[in-house]
């Protein structure tokens, strides 16, 4: 059990769409926007099931993610965009385009000491 490398990538995927529509603040929401899509490999090198917890980590901040196998290149990640992804890029670091390169992130994904349900981003649950 250790911690691994790759790039994150941001994407937006179909439930994010439908969750939003009810509220982004709601837990469906939420829970979608904290999924990271991981290669199984990846997984088992990280030392977490499917399903468990991780820590995602740039240069730029950290947010604690759920790890969904899914099939993606080993040594890709993919997280819906949204306020836990935006703590780990820098609007500051555009590359003088005014738009933070979402696209290629260099991360880092280590296992979660205690495995739990936690917020991210200072997202709220709605009852």
């Amino acid at each position: 059990m250790g911690s691994i490398s790759g790039l994150l990538v941001t994407v937006r995927t179909a439930k994010q769409g439908a969750e939003m529509v009810s509220s982004k603040h709601g837990a469906p929401y939420i829970a979608e926007i904290s999924t990271l899509r991981i290669h199984t490999d990846d997984l088992v090198a990280l030392g977490v099931e499917d399903g468990g917890q991780a820590l995602l980590a740039s240069e730029h901040g950290e947010v604690r993610v759920t790890c969904k196998v899914t099939e993606v290149p080993q040594g890709i990640f993919f997280l819906p965009l949204g306020p836990v992804a935006n703590t780990l890029f820098s609007a500051w670091s555009t590359q003088e385009s005014g738009v933070p390169n979402w696209k290629r992130l260099e991360v880092t994904l280590a296992p979660c000491k205690e495995q739990g349900k936690e917020s991210n981003a200072g997202q709220r649950e709605e009852a």
